[in-house]
Parts: structure tokens; C-alpha cells; sequence
């Protein structure tokens, strides 16, 4: 009996692995099957959604270097404890409410760095490590200081980072960070055409784009060309990807693309050069709201001192003095015209003229003074 049961308890177990190997792998946990490290082409993809990213802080970050760190499960490091003892010692770079700016950000194995407002230091120059000697005394470099409005935050996962969207981080940031606001890039989108804006999403180049569009489609070039076509005129050239991917050529003259050149992975070569965007109605548009701006600008009004704030109406108890009509050139008073009449105006009639020769006989000598001679 006992050897019958065993032997029907092993049918079991092999038929229901059998069923098990026969289902097919979409039957198995989602988690496990769509969590592979993130790859290159997806880092890049990354970086360029969320480079100069505007957000909302809903922690306070301390100074320093240490910032916060969020991990995979929504817990943050130091935890609020903690927190607010770091804030009391190191001080407050950021208040809840304040407005950040992703300014940098690194994608490592396991986590990814982001720089806010700048990051905690400030950027080394080539002039920093410079030293300037006079008399054989040499002045050492200046120290680079803190930058106490910056901040850091690292986003940490278990193993390794995993392939994920753009958005899906602005997600999992949610915990200290808020991007629910309109972007920068949103702002952005909306002063620009339909077919441009549709581009832009997609991160796609087309002939007509200006380098700032282009900078919000694909990000900051990988490398600069500047050379000079077969009319002698100069263009600039930005490269975009590296072989194995496709590699795209975007030509400038002058601020404007002129030309795409595509080179695919199987060889194929595409070259556009026709307009695809025009931005002729998008420059009118930006002149035209420029002039209302400085037409709606208060001018500028010549006036005497006042203590009246500005909108007040005139008092109509005070007198106004109004300018004269011919103001005397000499007067360098009238240069405004609300210092009012000259001071000392100009005589009726010429006084008459001192010593003036006397009359009679010229043949008298002596000085005729106050009508008589002396």
C-alpha cells in the first residue's frame, strides 16, 4: 500500500511539472521577468528627459554634501529623526516649497546621483590651479568655496538600476520631489509649432529647428564640427550617437538646421535638407510681444522732486509753474523745463555806460564822474 501511494504521489509531481514547463512565460511574475539593468541607450534617454528638469521640493535638504538619499521602497536616508538634527547642525539648503533645478545627474550600477541647484560645490575652472609669481613669490590658487544653495540627492536600488522611463523616476522621486508642475520643457513647448512641439517629444530633429530646439530634442551634442562647405561658406555640425546605434549629423548656418544626415546601423544613409519647420510666424510673434511689452512700460516723465507716490494726482491747491515760453540760454536752469521762469531775468533797458566821455570842449582835461569833473 505504502509503495502504491509513493508511486502515485511521483505521477503527481511529474505531471504537474510537465504543466508547469508547458505555460507559457508571461504566466510568471512581471517583476521578475521586466527587471534587467538599465542599458546605455536607455542612460541616455534618461539623462536627457530629466537634465534641467524644474521640481518642488516637499523635504528639506541639508547643506553639505550628504543630502538625501531615497531608496527603491520609498524610504528616505537620513529618516525625518534624523533629519531635522542635520538641519540644526549643517543648515537648510532647501525648504519644502522651494523650487529646484536638476542641474546634473550620473547614472552609477546601483543608484542615481542628482545635483540640485548647482550641487554642494561649486565647479572647478582651469584658471583655479593657476599660480601667479611676481619676484619669486607665487600666490597659491584660490580655494574653491561651497555652494550653500545646492544639494544632492541620490535615488539607490537594490543590485542594479533597472530599465525604466523617464517618467516612471519623476514617479519614484515623488517622495521628496514634486514634478506635477508644468517643466521648464512644457513652458517651452507651448511658444513653438505643432509639428515642432510633436518632434520634440519624440526627440527628433527637423530641417528648420533652431539650436535651442534642437537642445531640448536630443540633448547637448556628443561633438562639434565646424568646417566650411563647397561655396566657402562655414556651417557647424552636431553628432548625435556612436556606432552600434544610429549616428545623425545635424548642420547649422547660422543658428538654424539646413540639414539631417542619418546613418543607419544596416548602412542606409538619409540626407533632408527641406524645410520641415518654418519659424518665421514663431520670430513675428516673439517681435510683436516684445513691442507691447515696451509700450506697456511706463515712460519716463520729466518732472520736479515729489514726495507724492507714484500715481498719486496732482494737488490742485498747489500752483503749477509752467516753463517760460523763450527760456534764456544762459540760464542753465532752464535746462529743465519745471525750474520755472529765469532767476535773474534780463533788464527792460541797458543801464547806462560808466564814464562816458565829456560832454563840451574835448580840448578840458579831467574825469567825468556822476555828472560832473573831477
Amino acid at each position: 500500500m505504502t509503495h502504491r501511494l509513493g508511486t502515485i504521489l511521483a505521477l503527481l509531481t511529474l505531471g504537474f511539472g510537465a504543466w508547469a514547463d508547458s505555460q507559457p512565460q508571461d504566466a510568471k511574475p512581471a517583476s521578475a521577468a521586466k527587471r534587467v539593468p538599465m542599458t546605455q541607450k536607455t542612460r541616455f534617454y534618461v539623462i536627457r528627459g530629466l537634465q534641467s528638469e524644474i521640481a518642488f521640493a516637499r523635504k528639506p535638504f541639508p547643506m553639505g554634501t550628504k543630502g538625501i538619499t531615497l531608496r527603491e521602497d520609498g524610504t528616505t536616508v537620513p529618516s525625518s529623526e534624523h533629519l531635522s538634527k542635520e538641519l540644526g547642525v549643517l543648515g537648510t539648503a532647501v525648504r519644502p516649497g522651494d523650487r529646484v533645478t536638476i542641474t546634473n545627474l550620473r547614472i552609477a550600477k546601483d543608484f542615481i546621483f542628482f545635483e540640485l541647484n548647482g550641487g554642494p560645490t561649486r565647479k572647478k575652472r582651469w584658471y583655479d590651479h593657476v599660480q601667479v609669481g611676481v619676484g619669486g613669490v607665487s600666490t597659491a590658487p584660490q580655494q574653491v568655496a561651497d555652494n550653500p544653495r545646492g544639494t544632492i540627492l541620490i535615488l539607490a536600488f537594490k543590485g542594479f538600476v533597472p530599465e525604466m522611463e523617464p517618467d516612471a523616476i519623476r514617479k519614484m522621486l515623488y517622495p521628496v520631489l514634486d514634478f506635477s508642475s508644468r517643466s521648464a520643457v512644457e513652458a517651452y513647448l507651448d511658444t513653438i509649432p505643432s509639428n515642432a512641439k510633436e518632434a520634440i517629444k519624440n526627440h527628433q530633429v527637423l530641417v528648420g529647428m533652431d539650436q535651442e530646439m534642437v537642445i531640448y530634442a536630443k540633448g547637448r551634442p556628443l561633438r562639434k564640427i565646424r568646417e566650411t562647405d563647397e561655396h566657402g561658406s562655414p556651417y557647424e555640425e552636431w553628432l548625435y550617437g556612436e556606432p552600434p546605434e544610429d549616428v545623425e549629423f545635424v548642420r547649422f548656418s547660422g543658428p538654424e538646421v539646413v540639414q539631417l544626415k542619418i546613418m543607419k546601423v544596416d548602412g542606409q544613409k538619409i540626407v533632408r535638407t527641406e524645410k520641415e519647420v518654418d519659424l518665421k510666424e514663431v520670430r513675428q510673434a516673439e517681435a510683436r510681444k516684445r513691442e507691447q511689452e515696451q509700450i506697456a512700460k511706463p515712460q519716463p516723465v520729466a518732472n520736479r522732486p515729489s514726495l507724492r507716490r507714484p500715481g498719486e494726482p496732482d494737488d490742485p491747491d498747489v500752483p503749477r509753474r509752467n516753463a517760460p515760453v523763450t527760456p534764456d540760454p544762459m540760464d542753465p536752469n532752464q535746462q529743465d523745463p519745471t525750474m520755472g521762469p529765469p532767476r535773474n531775468p534780463p533788464p527792460a533797458t541797458p543801464p547806462p555806460t560808466r564814464n562816458p566821455a565829456p560832454p563840451g570842449d574835448p580840448s578840458v582835461t579831467g574825469r567825468w564822474a556822476d555828472g560832473g569833473f573831477l
